[in-house]
C-alpha cells in the first residue's frame, strides 16, 4: 500500500495543515484555564464572530484517510475476533469467517473503513486513490462474499455478535450507498442489502427485550447504537423500526435529568455518554422539544460545567489499543458538540461553548491520526471524516 507508507511521514504535518487553513492552531488557545472545577462561560462562551473556525477535509486530507483506510481494510493480521465457536471446524482464520470485513484488526472497523471509503468517494470523485478504492470495494463487496457474513449471522450463539456498534456502522454504510447515483455503489448497495436487513431484523427482535440502556462510552453504548439506526430507518424509509427506536429512546433517555457528566471520561470511553446521549435526543425530539430537555440533562453546561466534559481528553499512550480510544472520545465529543449546538437556537448560552470546546477537541487529536500506531490507525480515521464531514 505504497500510497499509505509514503504519507505516514508527513500525516502529522498534512493533519496539522488542514487546522491551519481553517484559521485554528493544532495546539490548545492560550485562552485554556488551568486548575478550578470549571470552565466558566466567560472562558468559554463567545460571539459567533469570535469563535475560532472548526477545521475543514480538503483533498489532501481525503487523501490521507483513504490511504489509512486502504492501508487496513485488507489486512488480516494482527486481528481481534468476536467468534463465539460453536465446534471445532469454525477454528478459522477471519478472512475465511467474514470475507467482506476481515481487515482493520476487527469486524466492526472494517465496516466503518468501507463506510469511509464510501463517503470520501462520494465527496472527492477525483481522490487520487479512486481507481484503488474501487479496486479494492469490488473485491470485498459481492453478493457470494455477503451470503458467507449473512450465513455466519444466522448461526447458533451469535445473537449477540457486535451488538450493536457493528450493527450501526452496518446501517450507516448501506445508508451511505443509498441513493447514491454510481454504477458501483448501486452494485455494493444491493449486494449488502441482504445483510443490512438482517442487522435491521436484529435491532426489532432485540431492543424490545433491553429493558435498561447501556450507557458506557464503548462499543455497546445504546444511544450511539439507536441513532445510526435512526438514520438508516429515516433514510431508506423503514418505518417499523424508525417507530421502535424512538419509542426506545423516550423509555431509556427522555427523563433523564441533571446528568453526571462530570464523572467522564472513563479511561477507555472513545463516546461520551451524555453528548452521545444529547446527540440522540436531537434526532428524537426535534428543534422545538430538545432544548427544554438539554438545559434539564445538562443543567450547567451554559455555565461551563463540568470541565472535564468539555476539555478534551489527554491521550498518554497511542500504542495502547485502550488509551488511545480517548482520542475517539475527542473526535465523537467534537461532531456531538456540533450537532447538538445546531440544534439549539442561536441566542441559547451553551451553544457559543459547545462550538469552541468542540474546536479544542478537534485540535487535540487531528494531528495524531496517522500516529504510526496500529493500534489507533486502523480507526480513527473514520471518526475524523465523520467529525469533518458531518
Amino acid at each position: 500500500m505504497m500510497v499509505y507508507r509514503t504519507r505516514r511521514g508527513i500525516a502529522a504535518g498534512l493533519l496539522v495543515g488542514i487546522l491551519t487553513v481553517a484559521g485554528c492552531s493544532p495546539e490548545p488557545p492560550q485562552g485554556t484555564v488551568e486548575g478550578g472545577d470549571s470552565v466558566s462561560s466567560g472562558d468559554l462562551q463567545s460571539t459567533a464572530s469570535d469563535l475560532p473556525a472548526f477545521p475543514k477535509l480538503d483533498l489532501e486530507s481525503a487523501s490521507l484517510f483513504a490511504g489509512l483506510a486502504l492501508h487496513g481494510i485488507e489486512r488480516e493480521y494482527p486481528n481481534k475476533l468476536d467468534h463465539v465457536m460453536n465446534g471445532i471446524e469454525e477454528v478459522l482464520p477471519p478472512s475465511a469467517l467474514h470475507p467482506v470485513f476481515f481487515g482493520s484488526y476487527d469486524w466492526h472497523s472494517c465496516v466503518h473503513g468501507h463506510w469511509l471509503l464510501v463517503r470520501l468517494l462520494k465527496l472527492y470523485p477525483d481522490l487520487p486513490e479512486a481507481e484503488e478504492v474501487r479496486a479494492a470495494l469490488n473485491r470485498l463487496i459481492t453478493p457470494e462474499k455477503v451470503e458467507v457474513e449473512l450465513t455466519y449471522l444466522g448461526q447458533p450463539s451469535r445473537a449477540s455478535f457486535e451488538r450493536t456498534y457493528g450493527w450501526a456502522w452496518l446501517l450507516k454504510l448501506t445508508e451511505e450507498l443509498d441513493g447514491w447515483d454510481d454504477p458501483d455503489g448501486r452494485r455494493w448497495r444491493e449486494a449488502l442489502d441482504p445483510l443490512a436487513l438482517a442487522f435491521a431484523q436484529r435491532y426489532m427482535d432485540f431492543f424490545p427485550k433491553q429493558d435498561y440502556p447501556i450507557r458506557r462510552g464503548v462499543h455497546p453504548n445504546t444511544a450511539f447504537g439507536i441513532a445510526f439506526a435512526l438514520d438508516y430507518a429515516r433514510a431508506v424509509g423503514a418505518e417499523a423500526l424508525e417507530a421502535l427506536l424512538l419509542e426506545r429512546a423516550q423509555t431509556y433517555f427522555g427523563s433523564d435529568t441533571n446528568y453526571p457528566a462530570e464523572w467522564e471520561p472513563d479511561g477507555d470511553d472513545f463516546f461520551s455518554r451524555s453528548l452521545m446521549e444529547a446527540d440522540l435526543m436531537r434526532r428524537v425530539l426535534g428543534p422545538e422539544a430538545f432544548p427544554a430537555w438539554f438545559h434539564a440533562f445538562l443543567p450547567g453546561l451554559a455555565d461551563g460545567h463540568p470541565r472535564s466534559l468539555l476539555e478534551p481528553a489527554d491521550v498518554s499512550d497511542r500504542s495502547d489499543p485502550k488509551i488511545v480510544h480517548l482520542d475517539g472520545l475527542n473526535l465523537s465529543r467534537a461532531w456531538c458538540m456540533r450537532l447538538i449546538a445546531e440544534a439549539l437556537p442561536q441566542d441559547d448560552p451553551a451553544r457559543s461553548i459547545l462550538l469552541e470546546s468542540a474546536v479544542l477537541h478537534a485540535d487535540a487529536t487531528l494531528p495524531h491520526i496517522a500516529s504510526g500506531n496500529y493500534a489507533g490507525e486502523h480507526w480513527l480515521a473514520t471518526f475524523a471524516v465523520f467529525m469533518l464531514t458531518e
